[in-house]
């Protein structure tokens, strides 16, 4: 519905189920009238006085008040395939009663709301049309859509290169798209105003075509839905699709998200226009214990506690060196239930352990004597810590930092004996966006956060008070960090902006006010995927000085720069410094992810 307040529930039984949301809860109103056969899809229009809902060879128009069916409009099966059911994957209610779908039989219909007739056909596709989406104006920095019968989210942040995109899907840690449980986050859901002149249907070809709402020539003042665009940005399922703007933004099966700008809508043609391909989560799923060598893996069921491997350290920079003990897998702990782990956190010494699901939050005491390692649960956390959007250890290892989903963090003290609950930093600003970023200093007197509307909290540990706040900026932030000796805030926002910012002074420092003026490095900016780990260097050293090492003294000075790029990894999760200066490396090949998905659909080209 416009405003939110009415959530509306789709099931098996094909039952549409009412749900009235509140800040603190949801609760059942009410069943439409139960018909034969599974709710796939639904969308309100834009009044909230009824609900089209796509089953099997057909689509039903409920009026809410009554709850009785106003329509029922039967869909073709297509040509040949008469004993296969229809399914319509999603349905769009537009605000002058048309009513648009699309189905696995590769159609795309136009229908009268009104009169429940049909209106065009559009064949786009042999395959399955999977999703739909209508042109969208959006009002403030950042919005939540949902998406077919799935509740698939996109979390978008206009910058100067795009959109920061923000998600994951459950069952498989590497992709992008989120299906979200009744409830969870739904405060979080903004009115999307569209002029609903544009359309765009992603197929299971991997495919995205765009219809517009045109006259069919110029003397004709009727408008009709006309196919205009046709685009391959992904090899599998197009799951979710947005256009929002100047972009259509597409994400699927391939585990990519695609940022692709609309040309005809874009005035100068820039480094921004271009089409971006985006991998891998933005929420960390690996957390290390630097003191301890260990690293944590969150899986969506399990988590896994390594230890590290050891060399023997001798060798010129570059070279490989020779393993004397390799990575050894100590412990996986399963989760308790169904609901898949959202976070997780592994203290600095390594003791401690601690992960968040949706409805619960379980903390972990780890003990290890030579190769045996022991875990104690701990049952003593406060009751209202039900669960965590994101979680942080402090450097010390002494406390336990949770953030809510309701922007409120909560300080918690660790000891043997037990667990305590400290303090409870609220946002001033009264936003209800939820934490997605924690930042402890090593000192641990400060403490920095990031929600999701760009907004950037500094906090006292000692004086437990609000020390400062970052100005806002227009892109949202997707790392930060505090420099161990200096204490200065770095913060590297999804447009690829990199700001320094002086906790002590509450200002930003000269190195950032010159960089600001003068600009980044191409090269910096032309990259596709959002920094998600900032690693500040006390040493102040640089890690990729091989290529200068190499060249000549006169090709080295005519290459200097404060900007270098090291180019000899695979595509990475996490990246880690140890108390002994090692650098901890995180990969995850693209390759392995490609050959777990399912085949793509065959298509027969020209001359094969």
């Amino acid at each position: 519905m416009g405003d939110f307040k009415v959530h509306r529930i789709g099931c098996e039984d094909g039952s549409v189920k009412l749900f009235e949301v509140h800040p603190e809860n949801i609760q059942f109103e009410r069943n439409l009238d139960r018909q034969k056969g599974r709710v796939m899809s639904l969308s309100w229009h834009k009044s909230g006085a009824q609900i089209a809902a796509g089953m099997l060879d057909m689509i039903r128009v409920f009026d809410v008040k009554s709850g009785h069916t106003v329509h029922r409009m039967l869909v073709d099966r297509g040509a040949g395939v008469r004993r296969r059911k229809c399914v319509v994957w999603s349905v769009v209610f537009l605000s002058d009663h048309t009513i648009i779908s699309s189905d696995s039989a590769g159609k795309v219909q136009v229908w009268d709301g009104n009169m429940g007739t049909l209106i065009k056909t559009h064949q786009i596709s042999k395959w399955d049309v999977l999703c739909l989406s209508v042109s969208q104006q959006v009002y403030g920095s950042h919005r939540w859509k949902t998406f077919g019968n799935n509740v698939h989210l996109l979390k978008l942040s206009r910058c100067g290169l795009g959109y920061y995109l923000e998600g994951r899907c459950p069952g498989k840690t590497h992709l992008l798209l989120d299906k979200v449980r009744v409830g969870q986050e739904l405060q979080c859901l903004s009115r999307v105003m569209g002029d609903e002149n544009s359309l765009v249907a992603g197929t299971s070809e991997g495919t995205v075509v765009q219809f517009q709402f045109l006259a069919s020539t110029l003397a004709e003042a009727e408008r009709e839905w006309v196919r205009t665009r046709t685009l391959k940005p992904h090899t599998h399922d197009v799951r979710a699709v947005l256009e929002l703007e100047q972009i259509i933004v597409s994400g699927g099966m391939d585990t990519q998200l695609v940022v692709r700008p609309l040309m005809d809508k874009v005035e100068i043609k820039s480094q921004d226009t271009a089409p971006r391909k985006i991998h891998f989560p933005h929420r960390r799923l690996v957390s290390c214990a630097e003191q301890a060598g260990l690293l944590l893996f969150q899986f969506p069921a399990h988590l896994e506690v390594w230890r590290l491997g050891e060399s023997d350290g001798h060798g010129r920079p570059g070279d490989r060196l020779l393993v004397r003990r390799k990575p050894e897998k100590l412990l996986q702990l399963k989760r308790k239930g169904e609901e898949q782990i959202s976070c997780s956190a592994l203290s600095n010494c390594g003791g401690w352990v601690a992960y968040s699901s949706v409805s619960s939050l379980r903390l972990f005491r780890l003990q290890c004597d030579n190769n045996n390692l022991s875990i104690v649960k701990i049952s003593s956390l406060p009751k209202f810590l039900s669960s965590a959007h994101q979680l942080c250890f402090s450097a010390d290892s002494s406390k336990l930092f949770v953030a809510s989903s309701n922007t409120t963090v909560h300080v918690i003290s660790l000891s043997k004996s037990e667990c305590k609950h400290v303090h409870s930093f609220k946002s001033a600003s009264g936003c209800t966006e939820p934490v997605h970023l924690l930042a402890p200093s090593a000192d641990g007197a400060w403490l920095a956060t990031a929600n999701g509307a760009c907004e950037i909290h500094i906090y006292n540990l000692h004086k437990l008070k609000p020390h400062c706040s970052l100005p806002l900026h227009r892109s949202c932030p997707s790392a930060m960090a505090i420099h161990p000796t200096t204490n200065n805030l770095v913060v590297v926002h999804a447009d690829q902006q990199i700001f320094e910012f002086s906790v002590v002074e509450g200002r930003y420092t000269d190195w950032s006010r010159k960089l600001q003026r003068v600009g980044l490095h191409p090269l910096w900016l032309q990259r596709d995927t959002p920094v998600t780990h900032p690693l500040p260097d006390q040493r102040d050293q640089f890690f990729n000085q091989l290529t200068l090492k190499s060249l000549s003294e006169d090709e080295r000075k005519s290459r200097i720069h404060a900007f270098k790029i090291c180019k000899r990894f695979q595509p990475l999760l996490s990246m880690f410094m140890l108390k002994d200066g090692a650098l901890v490396v995180v990969e995850r090949p693209l390759l392995d992810i490609t050959t777990q998905l399912p085949a793509p659909i065959g298509q027969k080209k020209f001359a094969t």
